[in-house]
């Protein structure tokens, strides 16, 4: 099968199959434990794609600007990587706070650290209970009664204590490298739970940063919106004045209270779009909604960062740590499928005990009390129709965690892709949107004195508020927009916690 993409696919691989196994076993055993190898194919990382762009077309290394706040123009620095704490770009000390707040305090955090330590005491328990000789000491004593007759023995019943006190010791020597797959397996599932912990450390700051953002569009929207209300209000007023003096006609009132009406009931909407951010903001630090010490932001508090990093894919797959989960899970799929090939191979395990057994307790240790053992077994699947099963399973599995990782790193490209493409355009919408509001702005005021002249019509003064209005909201929405564009470079390259050599 032919697979397309940025990176070659791995080939499939099949599991020896049970005709023969018998056989070759013994021999195939002994290879492995002379050469130090384990049963199955070795990992490898799978290759990083070869493509030195995100997009078909050429981005632009430089931004549009305009002439408003939060207009300026962005260079993006083909190679660079983010900041350790890339959220300070935002220039807003009150979020540097906020952010930091919520690495400390998030139970989503508390919960994947917590995750992390179970994977590693379980490596460290799977280690030791595998890779050293198991020793254990026991000691105990027991109380027998011993009727000679049943075995053609005459003489009189005996009743007697019998003293044991033994150290004993066993060995795996794990021939064919099961448990060392085993532990491969583990250990790759640590990483992916390290990588996991780091993906969310990334998520948490860009979602802080991006729920305060939100939140400050939507305060500023619903400060246009009160102002707009405000204005129309006194508008309202006067045409109410002129009425009474018979310089404008009822239609025009009602007319002018259709539009105040229609304004006010934007304004609830907002209303609950702004609790909505507060109250996300509030649990993304810990703390419950109700609590009343969750802060609001203007987007006058925030900057755009002037460069933006912009690593290549190659170093992008060695960087973003939900591309790194992945091939961790990648890695332990293909240990675990190692040690389900090494379950079809023969096993050995070795023993001894030395130890002393006595009639009294005080003669436990004496001369002649002495007991010692040694085993060894040589055990070989003989008829188990399953073990070949769970090879394939195993197969099958590391075929899954394969083409996850492949898509993995393809949502990855395609997520940086239409970041970069927003990033441009979103520049472009800013300075047009500007230009339109300030049009808008200006026209307003004009028709606005034209109808206090008696020139302009009130159905011209109210398309002309209604215009403005509407530029405004969007002039507010694409400010908000450039900044959020901004996170979402910062997550889509992964930022900066993570080896690119691990």
């Amino acid at each position: 099968m032919n697979h397309r993409g940025p990176f070659p696919a791995h080939p499939p691989r099949r599991s020896r199959g049970w005709p023969g196994m018998h056989r070759r076993a013994v021999l195939a055993a002994g290879a492995l434990a002379l050469a130090g190898c384990a049963a199955g194919p070795d990992w490898r990382r799978p290759p990083a794609p070869a493509a030195d762009r995100y997009t078909a077309g050429a981005a632009p290394s430089v931004t549009a600007a305009a002439g408003v706040p939060l207009g300026e123009a962005q260079r993006l620095v083909a190679g660079a990587s983010p900041e350790a704490q890339w959220w300070r770009g935002l220039r807003s000390a009150r979020l540097d706070a906020l952010v930091e707040e919520a690495l400390q305090a998030s139970p989503t955090l508390e919960a994947a650290s917590a995750t992390l330590r179970q994977a590693q005491e379980t490596l460290a328990a799977r280690t030791g209970a595998t890779v050293y000789p198991q020793a254990d000491v026991a000691a105990g004593v027991q109380r027998q009664h011993i009727n000679g007759a049943p075995l053609g023995q005459s003489g009189a019943e005996r009743t007697f204590e019998l003293y044991t006190a033994t150290l004993g010791a066993a060995w795996d020597p794990d021939l064919a490298g099961g448990n060392r797959r085993t532990l491969e397996a583990l250990a790759a599932q640590v990483e992916h739970q390290r990588y996991q912990l780091e993906a969310s450390r990334l998520a948490l700051a860009g979602n802080v940063a991006s729920t305060a953002i939100v939140q400050a569009k939507w305060a500023a929207q619903l400060q246009a919106g009160e102002a707009i209300v405000a204005a129309q209000a006194g508008q309202v007023d006067i045409t109410r004045r002129r009425l009474a003096l018979g310089a404008a006609s009822h239609e025009d009132l009602l007319a002018l209270e259709a539009q105040l009406a229609q304004a006010r009931a934007q304004l609830p909407a907002l209303r609950g779009r702004l609790a909505q951010a507060d109250h996300l903001l509030a649990v993304l630090l810990g703390r419950a909604p109700a609590e009343d010490a969750t802060p609001r932001f203007a987007l006058a508090e925030f900057g755009l960062p002037a460069d933006l990093p912009l690593r290549l894919p190659s170093e992008l797959v060695r960087r973003r740590p939900d591309i790194r989960a992945s091939e961790a899970l990648m890695h332990a799929a293909n240990a675990q499928h190692g040690a389900a090939l090494a379950r079809l191979y023969p096993r050995i395990t070795l023993s001894a005990s030395l130890g002393s057994q006595a009639l009294a307790g005080s003669a436990l240790f004496g001369a002649g009390s002495m007991a010692w053992g040694l085993a060894g077994q040589l055990a070989q699947p003989l008829f188990q129709p399953g073990l070949p099963a769970e090879a394939r399973a195993a197969e099958a599995g590391f075929e899954a965690a394969a083409a996850n990782y492949r898509q993995t790193v393809l949502q990855a490209l395609r997520g940086v892709a239409d970041v970069l493409r927003a990033l441009e355009h979103d520049a472009q919408a800013l300075a047009a949107q500007a230009d339109a509001d300030a049009a808008a702005q200006a026209s307003l005021a004009s028709i606005r004195r034209r109808h206090e002249l008696g020139v302009a019509s009130y159905l011209q003064l109210l398309v002309a508020e209604q215009q403005a209005q509407q530029a405004r909201l969007d002039l507010i929405a694409t400010q908000a927009q450039r900044l959020l564009d901004s996170v979402a470079l910062y997550q889509a390259m992964g930022g900066s916690a993570l080896d690119g050599d691990g």
